[in-house]
């Protein structure tokens, strides 16, 4: 499998594999402290351009890649990836995303995690998507159920996140139920 075939196109912009060049508008759309109070704290505030040269070389070399960057207008302007879990767990993947506050409200982050759901069931041995929302990311609720994700559980203060404790939201989605959306 070659990284063409991880290209798909959105109806605005696409998703494809994360490639050098990408660190200037990496840097400048992650850079934002909205983003960062909804992410987990390995995702770096302020986003600088070393932040964004370590994430572009750690994501490029791939043949089936496991992040990919959303490009609008020929910028890279947010990420949706997953991780497959290893145990008992092994068939569940943790999904998670951001996008650019300049593009919040379009329906681009709704559609790029359609796409990446669609790949991950096609590609990978994995038989249960699911996310964690931290409380108060009612956007990112509406982009899950939107995508056909149904709530599972609220996890009560099981996050720590500017020194405040909140609930964590758990959407998931399962092989069967994605093959009959």
């Amino acid at each position: 499998m070659t990284t063409t075939l991880t290209t798909f196109q959105l109806s605005t912009g696409r998703l494809r594999p994360w490639r050098e060049g990408d660190e200037e508008s990496l840097s400048h759309h992650a850079s934002n402290r909205h983003i960062w109070n909804n992410v987990r704290d390995f995702f770096p505030y302020p986003y600088t351009p070393r932040d964004a040269h370590s994430w572009v070389r750690s994501n490029k070399s791939y043949q089936q890649p496991n992040n990919l960057a959303i490009e609008i207008d020929g910028q890279a302007v947010g990420n949706v990836g997953f991780t497959v879990k290893d145990d008992i767990y092994r068939f569940n993947a943790e999904i998670g995303y951001w996008l650019s506050e300049d593009y919040w409200g379009r329906g681009i982050m709704t559609e790029a995690l359609q796409v990446m759901t669609d790949y991950i069931f096609k590609n990978f041995q994995v038989n249960r998507l699911f996310a964690c929302v931290l409380e108060g990311n009612i956007g990112s609720m509406r982009v899950l159920e939107a995508a056909g994700y149904q709530r599972e559980a609220i996890l009560r203060k099981a996050a720590i996140k500017n020194n405040q404790y909140l609930d964590e939201h758990i959407f998931a989605l399962l092989r069967a139920e994605h093959q009959r959306q």
